[in-house]
């Protein structure tokens, strides 16, 4: 399974989102920081939940960060989020 398939199921899991994209932009910081061969190191989500509802953006990124815990400690270098409830 690959970083991209994990983070999805991950957040698919704690979020329900009504709209998800995880978008790998590993090919963009080569030869910067964090970089490693075989890419799957920097990533953008795009996550549309109601669990998001009534929630400022830093709380929103604490639990995103949250639930991809193991990833960020480990292989992923830097993810960048746009997080929304629905209707927003």
């Amino acid at each position: 399974m690959t970083v991209r398939d994990t983070i999805t199921e991950k957040l698919t899991a704690a979020f329900a989102p009504t709209a998800l994209e995880v978008i790998d932009e590993s090919h963009q910081h080569h030869g910067h920081g964090g970089w490693r061969e075989g890419g799957e190191t920097h990533f953008r989500v795009k996550l549309v939940s109601a669990a998001f509802a009534g929630k400022s953006r830093v709380d929103r990124h604490r639990m995103v960060n949250l639930a991809l815990d193991a990833e960020l400690k480990g292989r992923v270098h830097a993810l960048a989020m746009e997080t929304k409830a629905p209707g927003e």
